[in-house]
């Protein structure tokens, strides 16, 4: 077995999850390569854990999306949460075949099926120690316009990094969070500001997304005004969007325009929170220079902010906004992609991508590989 597999497999089961003798633990792993499973299931039994496994394939899931009703949902999410209970912690690994495989889903269709595995989130969101993680494909390989073999090595690197040392490295960000109320973000047609007093900041250093690298927070939902263009390609639900523009006033987006324009707004509309943000949260992985149209990799981009339509995180940084989705849209502050500023309470922290205070110098990718 490739020794990058075994690292990978290592890390996440005796760092990401800490996983413990006797711990239940249940692998999802949807088109992805199966010696990642393996390892991962060998490393569980090395603990002394008891590893369960679901495997999914993205052609039968859209088959199966076509024809969904509420009852067959209802069953299936009652049995996910009851089996989900008994779950110490959970590992889910995605590669992709085809990134677009639901392009052509209908959106009721698509709404009903996040309503009802809504509840198995949740569940697992709230009560499991949880690690989700991509895995090499030809899918993301093309999606990153690299060679399958140029793509692996990227991955390896990127997810094998010293983890331990960036989670360090947080601490005086995630302080500065925890004291700061205005947020003002500044970029090319982006203007937007809002507060985070209160709301817990939470460093991300490879202990629940591999690859990792982010501080997340809320904002006070009502506290956001002003206008946000995104400037990295995103996917949801396998439907691909460009140059999303939201107009947001008093927490509520307003005005959503960008390529696939009738979509954007379905989706936006699935239910009477997702038009309200759930997530802000700013990007420090090293080795993420660009957009990769794989939101684990793209949020996680140093000089990238991502601003999330849709659900909090309850637990970790609740601000009441509970939604059926959680649309992770990235914002590159990079100066190749038009540069950008980040002020707390009126002091600029971070400029084209790169911390400025001193307390914050120690994220700059130089000091973190």
């Amino acid at each position: 077995m490739d020794e990058r597999i075994i690292k990978l497999a290592k890390n996440i089961i005796n760092y990401s999850i800490s996983l413990k003798k006797d711990e239940n633990l249940l692998i999802e792993a949807k088109d992805c390569n199966l010696e990642i499973v393996k390892a991962l299931i060998k490393e569980a039994y090395n603990v002394g854990a008891n590893p369960f496994v679901n495997l999914y394939s993205a052609e039968i899931s859209r088959a199966l999306l076509f024809g969904e009703n509420e009852n067959q949902l209802k069953i299936k999410s009652e049995f996910d949460v009851a089996f989900m209970k008994k779950m110490d912690a959970y590992i889910s690994i995605c590669g992709s075949l085809n990134t677009f495989e639901n392009s052509d889903v209908p959106s009721e269709k698509t709404a009903l099926h996040l309503k009802h595995t809504e509840p198995a989130r949740k569940e697992r969101v709230n009560n499991t120690k949880w690690v989700i993680l991509v895995a090499p494909s030809t899918g993301l390989a093309q999606g990153a316009k690299m060679s399958t073999e140029q793509y692996e090595d990227f991955y390896y690197k990127v997810c094998n990094l010293d983890y331990s040392k960036m989670d360090k490295a947080m601490d005086n960000l995630v302080a500065l969070m925890n004291k700061t109320d205005k947020v003002r973000l500044v970029a090319p047609q982006t203007d937007i500001t809002f507060s985070i007093k209160g709301i817990p900041a939470i460093k991300c250093a490879g202990k629940m997304n591999i690859p990792d690298g982010e501080v997340f927070t809320a904002p006070v939902r009502e506290s956001v005004n002003g206008v946000i263009t995104y400037n990295l390609d995103t996917t949801y639900n396998g439907i691909s969007f460009t140059n999303i523009k939201l107009v947001v006033k008093d927490g509520k987006i307003i005005e959503a325009t960008g390529s696939n324009n009738e979509k954007l707004n379905d989706i936006l509309d699935t239910d009477e929170n997702s038009r309200y943000f759930g997530e802000f949260a700013i990007g420090v992985n090293p080795h993420i220079k660009r957009g990769f149209q794989d939101i684990l990799f793209d949020e996680k981009m140093a000089g990238s902010i991502h601003f999330t339509p849709g659900c909090c995180y309850e637990t970790e940084a609740p601000n009441g906004n509970i939604s059926a989705i959680h649309w992770d849209m990235v914002l590159s502050m990079l100066s190749q992609h038009g540069g950008g500023e980040i002020y707390f309470d009126d002091v600029l922290i971070r400029k084209d991508g790169v911390f400025v205070v001193e307390d914050l110098k120690c994220l700059n990718p130089e000091n973190l590989i």
